[in-house]
């Protein structure tokens, strides 16, 4: 019967135990940083049509493309939170844009748009992230985007006396730091590269330029140009059922890729956090075999001794040890070896790579 009651208590214990490994490994997961909202901006919208086709409007195709992407995520991946800036045909303020993501604390906030030049013979998808423009084709484009504050009710007041038909006022762009740049071009990549390669479209490549629904966002950032308004095929393209349907799978595709890296790059990054406060709390034994009041030189005679020598200070003096051990039966067997060359050799052991009395370390470790 003791027998029984003992075997009963260890396997109670036990459990006890692996319920709270797996309760600490939920919390660990509930803390992990992960892929949860990403807030769709239909450009424009309103009494702001945007750009203009022979038979379409910007404001229209942009609309329908982002409530498709918002489907396809909703549909294929339901663990993430999606929110528009607009769902109808409204006028929505620039700024009021980045906002409704910064309140909804957005991973990614993608600003869809199409686009329109004087030239028709131009064509081709474009992605772009906030940053200085480096040309006057993307100044041009930035101009044509930011124009729409001038609808707004007092716009110099709002975007602190910004024209956006001057070139002077893109100075600003110059001087801000834009801290999520790199996952911005990630995302811009990725959304270009399903666009080439799953539609079929010129790939006109990932630029920078000064665009206000952007500046002011605070997570990964990028406005979309799905083509151009002005080109007859084009046109015909993206303001058909199909052609709206491609694009809003190109940008759902690279959505979907963009939220793997993201949490592939998490899951690493708490690895490593994991692997550190383990490392940092493990205990090990190591032999001392010298110590001194000054600093031994690399040449001096204890280095050629031993192989591996490590250095500390404690109590105001310079310790030298070799060897390393994780078992205190292991570390014992060899100081007796090390005995041999040096007689007054002991053991001494760490938490991390703080030393503590020995004691303790053999009582943690039991």
């Amino acid at each position: 019967m003791t027998t029984y009651i003992f075997k009963t208590r260890v396997l109670l214990n036990l459990l006890i135990g692996v319920l709270l490994f797996f309760n600490d490994l939920q919390l660990s997961a509930q803390e992990t940083i992960r892929f949860k909202t990403v807030v769709i901006d239909a450009g424009h919208g309103g009494r702001d049509s945007g750009a203009l086709g022979k038979f379409s409007k910007e404001k229209d195709i942009v609309l329908d493309v982002a409530l498709q992407v918002g489907a396809y995520i909703k549909k294929y991946m339901p663990d993430i939170n999606v929110v528009y800036t607009r769902k109808s045909d409204v006028f929505v303020p620039l700024s009021k844009r980045a906002d409704i993501a910064n309140e909804h604390d957005a991973d990614l906030f993608l600003s869809i748009h199409a686009n329109a030049i004087s030239t028709s013979k131009i064509y081709g998808a474009e992605t772009f992230v906030l940053g200085l423009h480096r040309t006057d084709e993307n100044l041009e484009v930035a101009k044509l985007e930011n124009s729409v504050i001038t609808l707004e009710e007092d716009y110099t007041t709002t975007y602190e006396g910004f024209d956006p038909n001057s070139a002077e006022s893109y100075i600003i762009f110059e001087l801000m730091q834009n801290i999520h740049i790199d996952q911005s071009i990630q995302m811009a990549s990725l959304v270009q590269s399903q666009f080439k390669e799953r539609v079929g479209r010129k790939d006109r490549g990932v630029k920078q330029a000064g665009f206000l629904v952007l500046r002011r966002a605070s997570m990964p950032s990028v406005l979309i140009e799905l083509g151009f308004l002005t080109n007859h095929n084009e046109e015909k393209f993206i303001a058909s059922e199909k052609g709206k349907t491609y694009m809003a799978s190109a940008i759902f595709r690279a959505v979907r890729a963009y939220k793997e890296e993201f949490d592939s790059k998490s899951r690493m990054e708490e690895f490593a956090s994991l692997a550190q406060s383990a490392e940092a709390t493990k205990i090990s034994y190591r032999i001392q075999v010298a110590s001194s009041k000054k600093a031994i030189r690399k040449s001096a005679n204890i280095y050629e001794r031993f192989t591996d020598v490590w250095e500390f200070e404690q109590g105001g003096r310079y310790k030298y040890t070799t060897q390393y051990h994780t078992n205190y039966e292991k570390a014992q067997a060899a100081l007796s070896q090390i005995r041999e060359e040096v007689k007054d050799a002991f053991l001494v052991a760490f938490k991390g790579d703080q030393p503590i009395p020995l004691k303790e370390a053999v009582a943690l470790q039991q």
